[in-house]
């Protein structure tokens, strides 16, 4: 059993990879064997829109043909028995490394029919952990839930099943005093990272003890 967790944020040691190290923790502890991607780390582009993935008889039929730093990661999605991907929210959507991933992860696989259906030839779980500066509240206001359907949707339909955990409100500096954010009480950032994080952590731990049961 191998799970997969990849970083779609620029920071190796904050919320999001906080999170996905928990979720790897969760799975080693059923006794998988795990990995953490940085995606931040890699020099690689999204889709170029080539359609090799769907040419008939095609070389690369089902899988992407660019080749760059992403492709050994591709590969290793490819031969996961689980995925968990990770991304801050960055204006309304992931970030723009995490987007670049998944077109290129789940494109080739989308076969052109009627079904739409899959060349993945296995059903694995697919997680997803969004970390954001917005409460629950202001979450469902700006209708995140709507924005991330499509592409949770896709996945799980390619893949074989999604789960997400949402960590709201996270704590964005160790000093807030260093950065013109009146718009955020510190004190009380400082308290819900005190309170809820963990809350969170133990939530991805359990993701991820999930997936490799």
């Amino acid at each position: 059993m191998t799970v997969l967790a990849i970083n779609g944020s620029p920071r190796k040691n904050w919320n999001t990879a906080t999170l996905l190290e928990k979720s790897l923790e969760g799975a080693a502890a059923q006794g998988a064997e795990t990995e953490l991607i940085h995606l931040y780390d890699l020099s690689f582009k999204g889709c170029i829109s080539c359609f090799a993935c769907k040419l008939k008889h095609g070389k690369s039929y089902g899988k992407c043909a660019v080749k760059d730093a992403l492709t050994p990661v591709l590969e290793k999605i490819a031969a996961a028995d689980a995925v968990i991907l990770g991304s801050p929210i960055y204006f309304h959507g992931v970030t723009g490394e995490m987007r670049s991933l998944l077109e290129r992860m789940a494109f080739p696989y989308l076969v052109y029919d009627k079904a739409y259906s899959t060349l993945f030839p296995r059903k694995i779980p697919v997680g997803f952990i969004y970390t954001m500066n917005v409460s629950e509240e202001r979450m469902k206001e700006y209708g995140y839930d709507r924005i991330f359907a499509g592409t949770e949707q896709a996945l799980a339909r390619l893949f074989g099943s999604l789960e997400t955990l949402f960590a709201n409100d996270t704590y964005q500096f160790t000093d807030y005093s260093k950065y013109v954010v009146t718009a955020f009480d510190e004190a009380a950032k400082a308290q819900r990272r005190r309170e809820q994080f963990p809350l969170d952590c133990q939530k991805a731990f359990d993701l991820g003890a999930r997936f490799a049961q």
